[in-house]
C-alpha cells in the first residue's frame, strides 16, 4: 500500500502543485519522493511509500539501467513476479514485485502486460521514448486510483482524490475528478509540450473470465466438472493458494476477525499458512464492538480455536460519532451502509498501527459479492437473476466495499489483503452453476432454528465443513453485517446514529434536501448529516457516488440487514 501521485503538462508551479500530493502522505508513512521527468519541466510523479518489500531498493518511480525511457509508479502487489520473472529468464534489479511491469511492457506492450499480473494494483507507466502514458487499475478496484484531465491535455492522477481536488489549471477552474474504473487500462499520447492526448480505454478483464496469468501459476491441478465434492475439493485448492500467495511481504501481518464466516476462514487459512512457511511470530486477529456485541463473542471463539494472538478492541458510541467527520473525509463517500461500517473498520485500524507491529493485514472482503452472502439474496426472483446481481456487486466493489476497506486503513498506514477477490478463486466461483451458488437450507444449521429458506453461502460452508478449521456454529453462523454485528441486536448501530442525527438535522432543513442536494437526495437525516460532511470536504463532488448502496427485491428503505424480515425472523428463533 502506497500513494502515487503524477502531473503531466502543468501549467502552474510544479512546486506549488506538488503540496496537494501531501494529501495522501497517511499511504505511505515510511518515505516520499517529488521526481521531475528528464526532458518535461511540466511532468513530475509523487510516491509515499509504506515500506512492504525490498526495503532499500523499493523507492519509486521505479527506473532500471536497461530502460532508461520507462518511468514506473504503482501502488499494489505483483503475487506471481517471481514466477514471471523465472518464466521469461528476466533479469531483475531490485526485489520490488512491481519491477515485473517494466519487464513485461518491453516484451509484449502494455496490453499483455496487464492481462499477466496477478495481483492488486494501479500504476502509472510513462515511455518517453515512445511518447506514451499508460494507466491502468486491477479487476476490482482494490487498489485505488482518481484522475484529471482538462480538454487541453492536462493530466492530473492520484491515489485518492482529495490529492486532486485542489490542484489548479488555467483553463479549468474546477477540476474534473474521477475515478479511473477498475479492470480497465488507458492510452494517452504524451506531446511535446508534456501535455497528453487520449487514444483508447480498454476493458481488459471481465471478472467471469479466467486471467491471462493462469497459464503461468502453478496451482494443482483442477477437477472437472460440477460434482459437488469435485467443486468443494476445487474451492479449497484456490482459496489456500489465494492466502498463500499473498504472503509475499518483508512485515509483519495480521488480520481482522468479526467472528461472521468470511473473516473466520481467512484467519484461519491465514495461520495455517503461516505455520506451513515457517513464520517466527504470532498470528494477531483483531476484532472490535462495543458491549454486548455479537461479533466480539464470535471472534473470540475462532481466535481459541485456532490459537491466534487475539486483540479485543470496545469503543462507545460517543467515540464512534467523533470520528464520522474524519471517516467521512478519509473515505470521500457519503453512501449511508459504507459511513456506518468504515467507523469500527477505522477504529480498529487505529488501534492497530498505535498498539502493534503489524503492518499487513488480512480481511474477508469480497466474499458476500461473490458468494451471495447478503441477506437479501434470499429473495432473488431465480438463480440466473441471484448471479446477475452478484456481478453487479462485484463491479460495483470499487464504490463501496473495498472502498471502505482500503481507505479506513490506508488512513493509518496499513495494507490490506483481500484472499476472497483472487483472480482465479473468482473466475472458479463464477463459472458454477447459478443454483449452486443460491441460499439453500441444510442439515447443519436445523439446531439454529435458521429461516426455512435457508442459509446464505451454503456452497461456501459446506466446502469446508469437514476442514476442521472452525468451529461448527461458526462455520453456518447467519450473515452479520459489520456495520451492524459491532453492536448489540438491542441497540443497533444504525439506530445508535440515527438517534443521535434527529437531533442534528431538523424537519425544514431536511424538508429542503432536493433543493439543496438534487443529485442522489437524501431520503432520511442520516444521509443528509452524512452529505454536509462530505460537501464541507469535497463540495460539488457528488457524482463520485453514483447511487446509494441498498438491497434488491424487497423494497427496502435502509441498507441495515437488522432491519429485514428475513434478519428479524432469525434473531426470534
Amino acid at each position: 500500500m502506497c500513494g502515487i501521485w503524477a502531473l503531466f503538462g502543468s501549467d502552474d508551479c510544479l512546486s506549488v502543485q506538488c503540496l496537494s500530493a501531501m494529501k495522501i502522505a497517511h499511504r505511505g508513512p515510511d518515505a516520499f519522493r517529488f521526481e521531475n521527468v528528464n526532458g518535461y519541466t511540466n511532468c513530475c510523479f509523487g510516491f509515499h511509500r509504506l515500506a512492504v518489500v525490498d526495503p532499500l531498493f523499493g523507492m519509486q518511480p521505479i527506473r532500471l539501467k536497461k530502460y532508461p525511457y520507462l518511468w514506473l509508479c504503482y501502488n499494489g502487489e505483483i503475487y506471481n513476479h517471481q514466477k514471471l520473472q523465472r518464466h521469461f529468464e528476466f533479469e531483475y534489479q531490485t526485489k520490488v514485485d512491481g519491477e515485473i511491469i517494466l519487464h513485461l511492457y518491453d516484451k509484449g506492450g502494455i496490453e499483455q502486460t496487464i492481462c499477466m499480473l496477478d495481483g492488486v494494483f494501479a500504476f502509472i507507466l510513462l515511455d518517453t521514448a515512445n511518447k506514451k502514458v499508460f494507466l491502468g487499475r486491477d479487476t476490482y478496484g482494490v487498489r485505488p486510483l482518481f484522475k484529471a484531465m482538462t480538454e487541453d491535455g492536462f493530466l492530473a492522477v492520484c491515489s485518492e482524490a482529495k490529492g486532486l481536488v485542489n490542484l489548479k489549471h488555467s483553463t479549468a477552474p474546477f477540476l474534473k475528478v474521477e475515478p479511473f474504473l477498475p479492470g480497465h487500462y488507458e492510452v494517452l499520447d504524451l506531446k511535446p509540450n508534456g501535455k497528453v492526448a487520449s487514444v483508447e480505454m480498454v476493458k481488459y478483464h471481465h471478472c467471469r473470465d479466467e486471467p491471462l496469468h493462469a497459464l503461468y501459476d502453478n496451482v494443482e491441478k483442477l477437477f472437472p466438472g460440477f460434482e459437488i465434492e469435485t467443486v468443494k475439493s476445487n474451492l479449497r485448492i484456490l482459496f489456500d493458494n489465494a492466502v498463500k500467495k499473498r504472503l509475499m511481504t518483508d512485515r509483519r501481518i495480521g488480520c481482522l476477525l468479526s467472528g461472521g464466516l468470511d473473516s473466520s476462514l481467512v484467519a484461519a487459512t491465514l495461520l495455517t499458512q503461516l505455520k506451513a512457511a515457517q513464520v517466527q511470530y504470532p498470528l494477531q486477529t483483531f476484532a472490535i464492538g462495543m458491549e454486548d456485541s455479537p461479533d466480539l463473542l464470535a471472534a473470540r471463539k475462532v481466535a481459541n480455536h485456532i490459537g491466534s494472538e487475539h486483540h479485543e478492541v470496545l469503543f462507545n458510541s460517543e467515540e464512534g460519532i467523533q470520528v464520522l467527520d474524519e471517516v467521512i473525509f478519509s473515505l470521500e463517500t457519503y453512501d449511508i451502509t459504507t459511513v456506518r461500517a468504515s467507523v469500527g473498520m477505522y477504529l480498529i485500524s487505529k488501534y492497530i498501527r498505535k498498539n502493534t507491529d503489524s503492518v499487513v493485514i488480512f480481511s474477508g472482503e469480497g466474499s458476500d459479492e461473490l458468494t451471495q452472502g447478503y441477506i437479501y439474496f434470499h429473495k432473488a426472483p431465480s438463480p440466473e437473476k441471484a448471479e446477475e446481481e452478484s456481478e453487479r456487486l462485484l463491479k460495483e466493489l470499487y464504490l463501496f466495499d473495498v472502498l471502505r476497506a482500503d481507505r479506513t486503513t490506508a488512513a493509518h498506514g496499513l495494507e490490506l489483503r483481500v484472499p476472497f477477490l483472487d483472480h482465479r478463486f473468482c473466475s472458479y466461483y463464477l463459472s458454477l452453476p447459478p443454483d449452486m451458488r443460491i441460499p439453500k437450507a441444510s442439515e447443519s444449521i436445523q439446531d439454529q432454528n435458521c429461516p426455512l429458506n435457508g442459509i446464505e453461502k451454503h456452497l461456501l460452508r459446506e466446502t469446508f465443513e469437514d476442514s476442521n478449521l472452525l468451529p461448527k456454529e461458526i462455520l453456518w453462523r447467519p450473515k452479520e453485517a459489520f456495520s451492524d454485528g459491532i453492536t448489540s441486536v438491542k441497540n443497533s448501530w444504525f439506530r445508535i446514529l440515527q438517534e443521535y442525527i434527529e437531533h442534528q438535522v431538523d424537519d425544514a432543513t431536511m424538508a429542503a434536501a432536493a433543493q439543496k442536494f438534487p443529485f442522489n437526495t437524501p431520503k432520511t437525516k442520516e444521509g443528509y448529516y452524512y452529505r454536509q460532511i462530505f460537501e464541507r470536504h469535497y463540495p460539488g463532488r457528488a457524482d463520485w457516488l453514483t447511487h446509494y448502496w441498498m438491497p434488491r427485491w424487497i423494497n427496502a428503505t435502509d441498507p441495515s440487514a437488522r432491519t429485514l424480515t428475513h434478519y428479524k425472523s432469525a434473531a426470534k428463533a
